[in-house]
């Protein structure tokens, strides 16, 4: 078939192709091109398949001679255009630039594992996420030489990857020069895909491919997206090579068509017997139990943990409020804990069990680490944009073990991941907004090996409060001896390695649950009652009134022991749990079993051993309210010693004695101590020679 009955084959398709509903659909999708000048037609390569007979040998050709068919089409849509638009000069300014056929759903779908097995120049589609992004470059298209002396214009159309030079005019031998201004460039820009986390096998690291964008689909997509790719196997010279014939070469996609799909959870299919099935377990009266006890069942005990794992999961409702302003409904939860409670184990069985789940540490696998970094691309020297860990886990659970061991870099720009679900970046020269609409789990341990019940979740760990502050439940898990637990640990530790302990085995097969969370996720929208909104409320007014305390001297001390943060948590805690049980309304009891796990978390992270208060200053700044009044009760004690003694020495065992009386503290004089320490680091005091003190 020449090109010109190629042509005329595509002209007669998009003008009489009809759907199942007698619909022209490409009809229309061309009278809308035109209207909206855009130069791009997406064709369903199926829909070419069933045309006619006569199109079945034409669309099997596509595969295997994708540029000849994409040529042909490209120019019947060019011709289609001419023919339907009036001649002006605004039309003509438009039909000047070029059009293009770009086919999608081809049969030929391909992993990243399988590239290979495919032959140059073959068209496939592949499904991944955009992990870079580069600079949008011109690239040459149409090179046109000018002659120095007569003048004389030649055109060459670029084919393949060099520029063939013409140095002497055909007609009287004089240099020729390339002119940029008659010359015809496109819009150019690189993209690397990488394989899924889902997609992923077990142990192995996930494998990418570079991918080209050109002229009107550059902008489709960013960092952190993930396509359905379709496009053309294409080989260069691996870098080293480059200049020279050499034996490595690198593959990569000429892209004609770009898809970023709607649905959140496409790669799992719910079949109408999974429905089934997940409806019928969701009627379970013990249906909560189930789930906690198939959140990594081999770790023995952390109930509690567990449940909020199980909450986190399936999350709130993201809310737009009237002013414009979002409220995010992804639930972040903090494990914080000694050396060898199972931190680690929960985190990674979580990753596996989240539809769209991703298991990282706190440095990070790549130069942009958990948020998004600008990286210079290798192969054009420029500037690419790379995503992070929460960027790739948009819509899904990032679970980072050793989160207090995380870069600067990634600090900075954490915060705003945690609250506003964004990630901004402003570096050389690129300014860019990234979705991280990420539920974060992670795992901290104490900077002193062992959590330290007399100061702060903050002062604990390596983080700063303002990050702190962002997460929804702190749990401290502490590994504290005892008898009878610790008989119970080994025990199911023990018959679980001999394959006899019935409770390691999860109640709700872990594929099917991970699509109940699926299914939960994509078609509930909990809305809150007014019986929870009002048990949320009581509680929130409660326990703000367990801050005021009358003190022995009369003093009301005015500690606030939660804040609207822990409030707005409540409320996404308890639509997490309506959305488990598949409820479309947020019961009282929903409401009563978030407060239960907000109560563990206050007494964890913000009960002061020291007052016997409620306090959770010490959470959201990194110093408690009681903390601050025993520091300047051993202040004033000092300078009432200082006051009295010629040399203005005290004696630090004096110090810690009379405040250690004063603040109630017998049997806890290292409390004392550390305030000491703190007081010097703060260089309020020194410590001369002789366990003595003096202030500065």
């Amino acid at each position: 078939m020449s090109s010109e009955e190629l042509v005329e084959k595509y002209k007669s398709f998009i003008r009489y192709y009809r759907d199942e509903n007698n619909e022209p659909i490409y009809q229309k999708a061309l009278a809308q091109l035109i209207e909206e000048q855009k130069r791009s037609l997406s064709v369903n390569w199926y829909h070419l398949y069933n045309f006619n007979p006569d199109f079945r040998e034409i669309a099997e050709d596509i595969v295997m001679n994708p540029s000849l068919h994409i040529s042909a089409g490209s120019s019947a849509i060019k011709e289609l255009v001419m023919e339907l638009m009036p001649m002006t000069e605004e039309f003509r300014i438009y039909s000047e630039g070029d059009f293009h056929l770009r086919f999608y759903n081809v049969p030929t779908k391909a992993s990243f594992r399988d590239l290979t097995k495919f032959s140059i120049g073959r068209l496939i589609e592949i499904e991944g996420i955009i992990t870079r992004v580069s600079d949008i470059y011109d690239k040459l298209v149409r090179a046109s030489f000018i002659c120095t002396n007569c003048g004389r214009i030649e055109e060459i159309d670029i084919i393949g990857e060099k520029l063939r030079v013409l140095e002497k005019c055909p007609e009287c031998g004089a240099p020729m020069k390339l002119d940029h201004e008659m010359s015809k460039f496109i819009r150019w820009r690189s993209v690397r895909i990488q394989e899924r986390p889902e997609d992923l096998p077990p142990g192995m690291m996930p494998e990418h491919v570079d991918g080209i964008l050109t002229d009107d689909i550059v902008d489709d997509v960013k960092p952190g997206d993930r396509v359905r790719v379709t496009g053309i196997i294409r080989i260069k010279p691996a870098r080293r090579d480059e200049g020279r014939e050499g034996l490595i070469y690198k593959r990569y996609l000429e892209i004609i068509h770009v898809e970023v799909p709607n649905r959140v959870y496409e790669k799992l299919e719910i079949t109408p017997e999974d429905e089934e099935e997940i409806l019928k377990l969701s009627e379970r009266e013990d249906l909560e139990e189930l789930i906690v006890k198939s959140i990594a069942p081999s770790v023995f005990g952390w109930a509690d943990v567990k449940r909020a794992i199980a909450y986190a999961l399936f999350g709130g409702s993201t809310k737009i409020l009237a002013d414009g302003s979002k409220v995010r409904g992804e639930i972040n939860v903090l494990l914080v804990g000694d050396p060898g409670v199972a931190k680690s184990q929960l985190l990674k069985y979580t990753a596996q069990l989240a539809p769209r789940g991703l298991y990282t540490t706190g440095k990070g696998s790549t130069a942009a680490g958990l948020t998004a970094a600008v990286v210079r691309d290798s192969a054009t020297g420029g500037w690419t944009l790379e995503a992070g860990a929460l960027v790739l886990a948009d819509m899904g659970v990032a679970c980072i073990d050793e989160f207090d061991k995380m870069s600067e870099d990634d600090r900075r720009s954490i915060h705003e991941a945690m609250e506003q679900q964004t990630i901004s970046i402003a570096k050389a020269g690129i300014v860019a907004t990234l979705n991280a609409r990420t539920t974060i789990i992670a795992a901290a341990n104490p900077k002193k090996g062992k959590y330290d019940d007399y100061v702060t979740v903050a002062e604990n760990i390596n983080l700063p409060p303002t990050i702190l502050s962002r997460f929804d439940l702190v749990f401290i898990m502490k590994d504290r001896p005892g008898v009878e637990s610790d008989s119970m640990v080994a025990e199911h530790i023990l018959i679980t390695r001999m394959g006899r302990n019935p409770e390691a085995k999860p109640p709700i097969d872990p594929n099917l649950l991970k699509k109940y969370i699926a299914y939960a996720k994509q078609n509930i929208d909990p809305i809150l009652t007014d019986e929870a909104a009002e048990r949320i409320k009581n509680y929130y007014v409660d326990v703000r009134g367990r801050g005021i305390k009358e003190s022995e001297e009369g003093i009301v001390q005015d500690l606030i022991s939660i804040t609207p943060r822990q409030l707005e948590a409540l409320i996404r805690l308890s639509e997490a749990r309506a959305r488990m049980h598949l409820r479309r309304e947020v019961t009282a009891e929903d409401a009563e079993m978030a407060i239960n796990l907000m109560e563990i978390t206050l007494k964890g992270a913000a009960y002061d051993i020291v007052s016997g208060h409620f306090d959770i200053t010490g959470w959201m700044t990194g110093i408690s309210f009681p903390e601050v009044k025993r520091r300047e009760v051993v202040f004033q004690i000092i300078k009432q010693l200082a006051e009295g003694s010629e040399d203005g020495l005290v004696d630090r065992d004096v110090v810690v004695r009379m405040a250690a009386e004063r603040l109630n503290l017998k049997g806890k004089e290292y409390v004392i101590e550390d305030i000491l320490r703190k007081l010097n680091e703060d260089g309020l005091i020194i410590f001369p020679p002789g366990g003595k003190i003096r202030l500065i």
